[in-house]
């Protein structure tokens, strides 16, 4: 090969070495066991938990249960039943309890299988998560799921651990926190599913009265998928998500709504790549978030698909700070009130008012410098009027009466 050209692929090389975004290592805590009774034949099994060196939020620690032997085998297709524990530091360990490899009826032979449990992070940014094997007895329980009560009980006196950094969260450019959901459709029977949940908060705390937006993306875990049951319309579907939130009087939850296509029944439903969740607080204060319920249907209040967070006490929560807002006068929070009065008119009302003379940069005070002559001067000349024209009748009648 020419020198040039071999030059050229050692750049090449070195390129495409340096494009490569780094990759965090995963970490592997391998614990030593010792089995006895139930329907497995195993006295030790070695078994890798794998988990992340760096998380936010929550993260999986992934169990390889390695091949098995049954004392017996079985008469019906089943699954091996795996319940565990760990001892954590800094978060809080859910016990495994899932169901792994396929057993075939007929043989004793059982495929390595790997399960998973979901460990939620307690520790601060920049601290770190310790996982130890639990010294628990039993703390590995194998059972076939056919026969749960017959067990193989798997203890460990394994002093080893590993550590997680905690990263930051609530960004949204976290791993995110996996939700566990069950979801119930109206036709259909009910689905276990997983999605990695990201929540991202404004940037800026909104104010009073403020329409403000809190972002959510999400993504299957794998093998945990929401597929479409039969009688579910393949068009016209939305996802709609929520958003929890608690700790101010009326403001209870955000939510928003993401558009659905390429949907096929018996296959996964496409979730949309981001939503986002509109709300307003009409308090200042402070708040706490954490993702809620994810529907499917052409409308909110149509749901055909219902999604409810299978744990929602375990879920990671978010700060969400309200600081106070000026409020325009259009937006007052008290209304203004308009007085109606009705006036009854009386007999003096059908006269013509007389004008009132306010005085310059004052109101009208009554009678003063520029009221004129006193009104009971007209009075009295009215009524020596009246009395005059009255006694002229007098004459005039008595006249007519006595020619």
């Amino acid at each position: 090969m020419p020198k040039l050209a071999v030059v050229a692929s050692a750049i090449g090389l070195v390129l495409l070495s340096a494009a490569a975004p780094a990759q965090a290592a995963d970490k592997t805590l391998t614990v030593a066991y010792t089995c006895s009774g139930g329907p497995f034949s195993n006295t030790t099994l070695s078994v890798p938990i794998v988990v992340p060196d760096t998380a936010s939020g929550s993260f999986e620690a992934k169990w390889a249960i390695p091949a098995l032997t049954l004392r017996t085998a079985p008469t019906a297709t089943t699954q091996v039943q795996v319940n565990g524990k760990l001892a954590v530091t800094g978060g809080t360990h859910a016990d495994l309890s899932k169901t792994g490899a396929s057993v075939t009826p007929g043989t004793t032979a059982v495929p390595a299988g790997q399960v998973t449990s979901t460990v939620q992070i307690t520790a601060t940014t920049g601290g770190q998560v310790t996982i130890k094997p639990s010294t628990e007895t039993g703390s590995l329980k194998l059972a076939l799921a056919v026969t749960p009560t017959d067990v193989t009980t798997c203890t460990t006196t394994g002093t080893e651990s590993v550590t997680v950094t905690v990263g930051q969260d609530g960004g949204g450019g976290g791993t995110g926190d996996v939700v566990d959901y069950t979801c119930t459709p109206t036709s259909g029977a009910p689905q276990t599913v997983r999605i990695r949940t990201t929540l991202t908060l404004p940037a800026a705390n909104p104010k009073v009265g403020e329409q403000f937006t809190i972002g959510w993306k999400g993504t299957y875990e794998s093998g945990a998928e929401l597929e479409a049951p039969n009688g579910l319309p393949t068009t016209g579907l939305k996802m709609y998500a929520y958003a929890s939130i608690s700790g101010l009087t009326g403001l209870t939850s955000a939510t928003g709504v993401g558009e659905l296509s390429g949907v096929a029944v018996g296959q996964p439903i496409a979730l949309p790549a981001s939503v986002d969740m509109k709300t307003t607080s009409g308090r200042a204060g402070t708040a706490t978030v954490k993702p809620a319920s994810v529907n499917f249907g052409p409308r909110p209040t149509e749901p055909l698909i219902e999604c409810e967070p299978t744990s929602p006490g375990s879920l990671k929560t978010y700060t969400l700070t309200i600081g106070d807002g000026s409020a325009s006068p259009s937006a007052s929070a008290t209304p203004t009130k308009t007085a109606v009065v009705t006036v009854t008119p009386t007999e003096d009302d059908s006269e013509e008012p007389r004008r009132s003379i306010t005085p310059r940069e004052g109101v009208a005070t009554g009678a003063g410098g520029d009221a004129g002559p006193d009104g009971r001067m007209f009075v009295l000349a009215g009524s020596a009027l009246v009395l005059a024209a009255g006694a002229g009748g007098l004459l005039l009648r008595r006249r007519r009466s006595f020619p």
